[in-house]
């Protein structure tokens, strides 16, 4: 009995055991390494933010320069540059393909 059982035993390890064992933690890595969709409406969120406080940046340099014409605001990013806003465009484009996708 115990020479068919062991031999049984073996080959099931090998052939089901052992692939199942692999497979299981290759599906956990690849699922790891993928952005979840909470991540990506935080990123979203942020990117917004982002925009605002720009935005709010932008018309607080302006008061200040009415106020002070010898206001010379810090070398930041400038929303009407065109050279500033090509990575921003590419970015909206790609969230509107996605968004376009899921719905």
């Amino acid at each position: 009995m115990e020479d068919i059982l062991v031999p049984i035993m073996v080959v099931g390890m090998l052939f089901i055991g052992l692939p199942w064992v692999i497979l299981h933690y290759l599906t956990k890595w690849k699922t790891a390494a993928t952005i979840t969709t909470d991540d990506e409406a935080l990123l979203e969120e942020l990117y917004n933010l982002a925009r605002r406080l720009d935005e709010r940046m932008d018309t607080v340099e302006r008061l200040v320069a009415s106020d002070d014409p010898s206001f010379t605001p810090a070398r930041r990013l400038i929303a009407d540059q065109e050279k500033d806003n090509q990575s921003l465009r590419e970015l909206e484009a790609l969230m509107a393909e996605k968004k376009g996708t899921r719905a």
